[in-house]
């Protein structure tokens, strides 16, 4: 019997966006998790100035986060009849790709415009499509859909560039009250949110949060308990146990997440009801189709104590990190890291096949 062939998985991590190092973190994961008898892993790295980096460029950033000095080839992607090579700047090698494997989390690679050049190239990728990826990036359009569905979210007012604090945004605070949290709007990782306690320090967070995007949302604060469960599949998504995060700071923050080791506590899974299990797992597969996402998402709810489930936010790049929820709460879910690496390898082909079936070409009779 011949040996199975092996797929060559281009795993692609890095990027120009403030999420960089968690991206290099997951991409680090992932690529000790992919189980090497099946999968022929190419690194890529993409700079922070944009350079896509192969060989000792990429492998110095999986392991150090930098290039500086790597001695590495810069890539040349290549379209090629349907699908992906890579051909070194110097060296020349090639390797022609039969799926990648994107974990570059915010700008850039998150936000649907890495995932259309996927799609130019025809080759089969993990995670949302275009549509999916720019919806759940943007927290303002996403909010919207997801409240149009008739699942609740917080009051949000959209704040946008070169405006200082207008009567909307006091009539806003008025009704909501304090505290209220001011984000960007398409950035993840908690990057330039702040929570805000009063009306004195609210033109200084939004000034912060314009810094990393053109739009900003101001956003009621929610008391609940924080409750995020993991999405898996395409037309008929599955989800997981959910788990919850205890912050031990002012709030979930960039800090919480990444820095302090001690910045919150996970319970996986979480201390619920079946009852109350089961609505979160319907509304996030339900949320996960209102937002046509396919692959993976991770969707974050507060649980209000009257029992109300409010969206958060969706993540469809969800950290791979080695304290990540998403992972984690498949494996508590029974299924462990390498296998939902395969599920997604799986998965990014299949919609690949029933997209490429689709006709492109329109004859008049």
């Amino acid at each position: 019997m011949a040996a199975h062939k092996k797929l060559t998985v281009l795993l692609l991590f890095g990027g120009k966006s403030t999420e960089h190092e968690v991206s290099v973190v997951s991409a680090r994961g992932i690529y000790n998790a992919l189980d090497k008898n099946k999968y022929d892993v190419v690194l890529a790295g993409i700079d922070h100035d944009g350079r896509w980096q192969l060989q000792g460029g990429a492998e110095r950033m999986l392991l150090e986060g930098s290039v500086e000095q790597a001695g590495g080839t810069q890539v040349l992607p290549t379209a090629l009849n349907g699908g992906l090579t890579l051909r070194g700047a110097t060296d020349g090698d090639t390797h022609k790709i039969d799926v990648v494997f994107p974990i570059i989390h915010g700008t850039g690679g998150e936000d649907g415009t890495l995932q259309g050049l996927l799609e130019l190239i025809e080759v089969p990728y993990v995670g949302c499509g275009v549509l999916g990826s720019a919806v759940g990036m943007d927290k303002d359009v996403a909010k919207r859909l997801v409240a149009a569905a008739g699942i609740p979210v917080a009051r949000t007012i959209v704040v946008r560039p070169h405006t200082h604090i207008s009567q909307a945004v006091r009539d806003f605070t008025a009704t909501v009250g304090f505290p209220v949290f001011v984000k960007p709007a398409s950035l993840g990782s908690s990057v330039g949110v702040v929570k805000v306690a009063d009306a004195e320090n609210l033109q200084q967070a939004i000034e912060a949060a314009f810094f990393y995007d053109t739009k900003v949302l101001i956003e009621e604060g929610i008391v609940g308990r924080e409750i995020e469960v993991a999405v898996l599949g395409n037309d008929v998504p599955e989800a997981s146990v959910p788990g919850e995060v205890t912050p031990t700071h002012d709030f979930y923050s960039y800090e919480a997440k990444y820095i302090d080791e001690a910045g919150a506590a996970l319970q996986i899974p979480a201390a619920l009801t079946k009852a109350e299990q089961q609505e979160a797992q319907r509304l996030a597969c339900k949320i996960f189709q209102t937002l046509e996402l396919s692959g993976m998402a991770r969707v974050d709810f507060f649980y209000t104590p009257s029992g109300t489930w409010v969206f958060n936010e969706v993540n469809t790049a969800p950290g791979f990190t080695p304290i990540s929820m998403y992972p984690k709460l498949w494996e508590c879910s029974g299924l462990p890291y390498p296998q939902l690496l395969d599920r997604l390898i799986e998965l990014a082909r299949q919609r690949y096949e029933v997209r490429r079936a689709v006709q492109r070409k329109f004859k008049i009779s």
